[in-house]
């Protein structure tokens, strides 16, 4: 084959997918069976495999292999009482969370700026992974002062929603007072829980969790997988007073 061999067994591939020949979830051949069947060296096949990964069609997962991408693309509305769940369930997805990390630590400048609190003081942290169809969409962190909320680290590790433990500390109703988006490249780390290409970029979304009065009493980021999901601003009917939009991302 000739010098860019790569990008030949990229297109070819690429045409598979799009075709349908390789169907959404379909497990590609192992290494050794595309240098057979293309004719080419593992260094072709290789780049080709990350150039389409890279591009989101392909996933790789460590020690399963590698998979042509499932997750049609979601459109993530952010408004007054949607939620993670019902978000998926309107789009006929499958939605899951799992529980991977709670701890109580000093709160980081950024974090404790955005909670209103002394650098330092104690928070949660909770991190949490969103599936859709059984696929990795996004991991949230959440940060909520440790004295305010004592238990919530461990109610949260047994599946109850943050509504419901705001409720039980007598804060009936909340708002999203602020949101923010942005890209950058995913860690490592986040790239492995997402399942997908380090080199696929990542979008990061803030929040900040207020009573009716205005008290901040919760904060968090979730970084998104870029290529699965876009997101919808619901903002004409969805506004609570003082211009703050209700909480929409509870699960």
């Amino acid at each position: 084959m000739q010098r860019d061999s790569w990008q030949t067994i990229r297109d070819r591939l690429a045409g598979d997918i799009a075709s349908g020949k390789l169907a959404p979830g379909a497990r590609l051949p192992t290494e050794p069976e595309l240098c057979a069947a293309f004719g080419a060296g593992r260094h072709s096949v290789r780049r080709a495999v990350a150039s389409l990964a890279v591009e989101g069609k392909l996933r790789v997962e460590q020690g399963r292999g590698t998979f042509v991408e499932a997750v049609p693309l979601i459109t993530y509305q952010i408004g007054r009482r949607t939620r993670f769940r019902q978000n998926l369930l309107e789009q006929g997805i499958s939605p899951n969370g799992e529980h991977l990390l709670a701890e109580i630590i000093p709160a980081p400048a950024r974090v404790a700026a955005a909670l209103a609190i002394a650098d330092g003081t104690l928070v949660h942290r909770v991190l949490r992974r969103g599936l859709a169809d059984g696929v990795p969409i996004n991991l949230g962190m959440a940060f909520h002062e440790a004295a305010v909320f004592p238990d919530l680290g461990a109610r949260r590790a047994g599946g109850t929603s943050v509504t419901d433990i705001y409720r039980d500390h007598g804060i009936a109703d909340y708002f999203r007072k602020r949101t923010t988006i942005f890209t950058r490249r995913a860690e490592p780390d986040e790239a492995r829980l997402l399942a997908q290409h380090v080199d696929h970029p990542v979008m990061v979304l803030t929040k900040t969790d207020v009573t009716a009065e205005g008290r901040v009493i919760g904060y968090s980021e979730a970084v998104w997988a870029g290529d699965r999901v876009q997101f919808s601003f619901d903002s004409l009917d969805d506004a609570a007073p003082g211009g703050e939009e209700r909480n929409s991302d509870d699960r």
